[in-house]
């Protein structure tokens, strides 16, 4: 009888372990506060400008839902502000060479081609398709902050985005606009493993443009300092897929390079499965159901709106 107590002992202590959930770590990147150093044009093509892509860098150290985000903008001219934002798209990139054509670069150690001069360490040629969030498609909301009527930084990148030997132009001067901050809620979230990234908002402004504004480099505080941080980068529609950086090839002065002001929040799935594998979808199920004690509790904890929502995003980022 002692012996099928302590059975019995074991096998309810295993039972509660197996339905008691094992909650994930909340993920926070900040890359901080504005530095008024620069605003780099990122917004899609217009009447007068082409299209033009600004990226700055993160790292996930375990696969990472990501269910919002922040970035800080200027908006220009005067007489343009927040009220006159009409959509925001998000894009996550790789870092070079994954998703990249290295055929068309000289190889290591620059990478560089027939149109800029290094592409080691930019982001990919093309992005990462499941981890495109538009608002004009449904699949983020954004909301706008006004934080400062007449905010200036000391340079801009707008229009001098160009091939090289042309690319160092210094930049094309000051500006000052109204500063805000848009926060972003992703419908449904961005599922990513674990790896190193590249951010790209776009914001669409009606009669005027979107700076994204620089942060401090190195990251400071309140930032979240990483290893490995690289520079931002930038590129338009006739540079494309090639990108330049903003510091080094640009602006090619002090301070010799930028970090772009964003954030980012969510939760981490330390027990996710592996993309590409068999097992990826079923691993991860069960790793959900473990972590939050069910998919249902799953969904609402990681910002989906349903369970069908939840298990679409796993299943596509296991066909990666």
């Amino acid at each position: 009888m002692k012996h099928m107590n302590l059975f019995v002992a074991a096998t309810v202590t295993a039972a509660a372990w197996l339905a008691t959930p094992a909650w994930a770590d909340p993920f926070f990147f900040s890359t901080g506060t504005p530095d008024g150093k620069l605003g780099a044009l990122s917004q899609p093509a217009d009447s007068e400008k082409l299209e033009t892509e600004t990226a700055d860098d993160y790292i996930l150290t375990e696969t990472t839902t990501i269910a919002q985000a922040t970035i800080t903008g200027l908006i220009v001219p005067s007489g343009r502000s927040s009220a006159n934002i009409g959509n925001v798209e998000i894009e996550v990139y790789h870092v070079f060479p994954t998703d990249s054509d290295v055929r068309r670069t000289s190889g290591p150690p620059l990478f560089a081609t027939a149109q800029v001069p290094a592409r080691a360490n930019s982001p990919s040629d093309v992005e990462i398709d499941e981890a495109t969030r538009d608002g004009a498609s449904g699949t983020l909301k954004f909301s706008e902050s006004p934080l400062n009527p007449n905010f200036e930084v000391a340079n801009t990148v707008v229009t001098g985005i160009n091939k090289k030997p042309d690319q160092t132009t210094h930049g094309d001067g000051s500006a000052t606009g109204e500063e805000v901050e848009i926060a972003i809620t992703f419908t449904p979230p961005i599922l990513l493993p674990e790896g190193h990234y590249f951010f790209r908002p776009e914001v669409q402004v009606a009669g005027g443009d979107f700076l994204y504004l620089s942060a401090p480099r190195p990251i400071v505080a309140p930032g979240t300092p990483f290893i490995g941080d690289l520079q931002a980068w930038i590129r338009n529609s006739d540079l494309n897929p090639d990108w330049l950086r903003i510091g080094t090839d640009i602006i090619a002065g002090t301070p010799p390079t930028f970090s772009m002001t964003f954030s980012l929040n969510g939760e981490t799935v330390p027990e996710a499965g592996t993309p590409g594998q068999a097992n990826c979808h079923g691993t991860s199920v069960s790793a959900l159901a473990h972590q939050f004690g069910g998919l249902k509790a799953a969904a609402s904890a990681l910002g989906f709106s349903s369970v069908k929502a939840l298990q679409d995003v796993f299943r596509a980022f296991c066909e990666q």
